[in-house]
């Protein structure tokens, strides 16, 4: 089993295959700053202010020994008290660049958690707007990796690499001019000393920037292996694949490694690189200045002018560094949030449709019109837009039919070819066929999940592309094969079809599908709390209670694929009952394995390699002796 799961690790996102402008990319991420920009110009004047502290402390230098220090050895009495004021002064400036500095860094960490929480918002809701498709080609955890992995690297960038950015460069500009006034023959050996540290930074930062992508990538893939393989521990097990499993996932966590290594490797040498050059560049200036000073070549270097340029030469070179210690985060970064952006700007699933779904009354002509409460009436109706920029309504009956239809997943195979049926309002309409035949496929096609290759469907005489697709899937209920539930109470459960919905309703729907009974049971009854997979529940019992999420929505139309199939015997008598009153006065879509289950439906479809071969109630297809005589007698059996 796992080498199926870990063949859809290589979707990923076609968009985010290799780095393409990391310019770009972080000018994107910038646009965040823009909800915050009052907060974000005070961290930049303290930054300001820092910097500018910074520098004055080290020009204080100069006076301290020339004017304070030097003249104190030359007094035969000692008076400290000038050098005790210069000395209380540099600690103010030292205490306000301080208070600058920790200001900023506390306004950051908000600003940054605020962009994150931003980044994570849009990307959720972005993923709300994603068509089912790309869910089929992506696996979950790769997704769940761009909200985890992908966003926590944007953290240390956003609260750390930003700020440090911007402290630096205002230090270098204020650090450069106090350098240029000081002395301008030193202020060139440092320039020289940096374009080399420069030139370091830009060949290790492009050599690391594509491995740190694939670094990033390989981790997506490594979630979504682990997550399927969670998923499905107990079918490994049953199958002994527990080596297989391991093996796939040795070998994708050593292209973890792999990667990560390639990636940290020229990214954890730029720092002490950095770090040496400035200590022999730290050298060259005392060497320099020294033989400037004692030669008299300059004839205005002191003592205190090369102790300060000292001092602001490490100034000037220690953003430096700190920049190039945090290349590593912003490579890292950069590299997650351009999957971010690629998830943030896949195409939505389209929606051109202008007709909607309301609550509607008759009024005193007998012609529907819209209900301006919000109470509903009982009568659904499609609101109609006209060329005249009226609107027209019409009640909402049920009655589906497809056109010539013609589907494939892919451009290249259709799996549906010249699809022609009618289901009446009330009618009860049933699929069968063998696994792979197209049943799913064309409940998939009603509710609009994928669009057409070729034909129409119709819904109460509309084109369903003029349907509003979130109102033509609210007139739909499904009741799926594989039953889905969500952490919380068994009440929120089935409220999910009808958020609105009260206890009572709730609980009238649980007694229509059967459900009541085992809810009762329960140790908190409809407050008893489940998780996700609903683990304390039997499937029997999960598949009921999505019966009873599908029967509180009340739609005109039901989908049922293979509802009962996970239902027992004895189960299944309880949940037909109520799922005859369920289906009741609704047209009906049916998909089942069980012959036994559909002999009462109005319409019995027989499908074979993606045709409608066989049509006709159970006594009709009888009669006929065709392939669905052979399935019923056993002459034939379902795959």
């Amino acid at each position: 089993m796992a080498g199926p799961m870990h063949g859809r690790q290589g979707h990923g996102h076609g968009k985010g295959q290799g780095a393409k402008d990391p310019k770009k990319t972080l000018k994107r991420l910038m646009s965040y700053f823009k909800a915050y920009k009052g907060r974000f110009v005070v961290v930049l004047l303290c930054i300001l202010l820092g910097a500018l502290a910074n520098v004055s402390a080290s020009l204080f230098l100069k006076a301290l020994i020339d004017d304070y220090v030097a003249p104190l050895l030359l007094q035969a009495e000692a008076d400290f008290s000038p050098l005790l004021r210069v000395l209380t002064t540099m600690a103010c400036i030292y205490l306000g660049g301080a208070v600058a500095s920790f200001t900023y860094n506390r306004l950051m960490i908000g600003i940054s958690q605020n962009i994150l929480q931003d980044v994570r918002n849009s990307l959720f809701a972005k993923v709300q707007t994603l068509p089912v498709r790309y869910f089929d080609t992506h696996t979950h955890g790769d997704m769940m990796s761009h909200f985890t992995n992908d966003i926590d690297t944007l953290r240390q960038m956003l609260s750390q690499s930003i700020p440090q950015l911007c402290s630096s460069g205002i230090t270098i500009l204020a650090v450069s001019f106090a350098m240029l006034t000081t002395s301008i023959p030193l202020t060139l050996v440092v320039v020289l000393g940096v374009f080399g540290m420069l030139r370091v930074v830009g060949t290790l930062g492009s050599k690391s920037g594509k491995y740190f992508l694939a670094q990033q990538q390989s981790l997506g893939k490594a979630n979504g292996f682990i997550e399927e393989m969670i998923h499905g521990q107990k079918v490994i097990k049953v199958f002994n694949h527990e080596e297989t499993a391991k093996a796939d996932f040795d070998a994708l966590n050593e292209e973890l490694r792999a990667n990560a290594t390639r990636a940290n490797k020229f990214a954890n040498i730029l720092m002490p690189i950095m770090m040496n050059i400035g200590n022999l560049l730290y050298v060259v200036i005392a060497i320099v200045g020294g033989t400037l000073a004692i030669t008299g070549v300059t004839g205005a270097l002191t003592l205190g002018s090369i102790a300060a340029f000292l001092q602001l030469t490490r100034s000037f070179v220690n953003p430096i560094s700190q920049v190039s210690q945090q290349m590593n985060s912003i490579i890292m970064a950069l590299a997650g949030a351009e999957r971010i952006f690629a998830l943030m700007d896949e195409e939505p699933e389209p929606d051109e449709g202008t007709v909607t779904l309301v609550t509607a009354k008759y009024d005193a002509k007998g012609e529907l019109t819209e209900n301006d409460s919000d109470e509903h009436t009982g009568t659904w109706a499609w609101k109609i837009p006209q060329d005249d920029g009226t609107f027209s309504y019409t009640k909402l009956t049920g009655d589906v039919r497809f056109f010539d239809v013609d589907f494939g997943y892919t451009e290249e195979k259709l799996v549906l070819q010249d699809i022609y049926l009618c289901a009446e309002p009330g009618q009860k309409v049933a699929f069968v066929g063998a696994t792979g035949a197209g049943k799913t496929t064309i409940t998939n096609l009603i509710n609009r999940f994928y669009d057409l290759a070729d034909g129409k469907i119709r819904y109460d005489g509309i084109n369903i592309n003029k349907i509003k697709k979130a109102d033509l899937r609210r007139s739909l209920g499904i009741v799926l094969q594989e039953t889905c539930l969500f952490t919380g109470s068994v009440m929120d459960n089935i409220r999910y079809g009808k958020l609105d919905a009260s206890d009572e309703e709730c609980i009238a729907a649980a007694q229509l599908a059967g459900a009541d009974d085992f809810i009762t049971r329960l140790p908190q009854g409809y407050d008893t709390l489940i998780d996700g997979e609903g683990g304390q529940l039997s499937q029997g019992q999960r598949q009921l209670l999505a019966i009873a999420r599908a029967a509180v929505a009340d739609p005109p139309v039901m989908i049922l694929d293979e509802a009962t199939s996970s239902i027992d015997t004895r189960t299944e008598a309880i949940v037909q009952r109520g799922m005859d009153g369920l289906m009741y006065g609704r047209t009906v879509f049916v998909i089942a394995h069980r012959l036994s289950t559909v002999q009462n439906s109005d319409v019995i479809m027989v499908l074979e390699q993606g045709r409608i071969i066989e049509s006709g109630t159970h006594d009709q297809l009888i009669s006929e002796h065709g392939k669905y005589y052979q399935l019923y007698t056993g002459a034939f059996e379902l795959e």
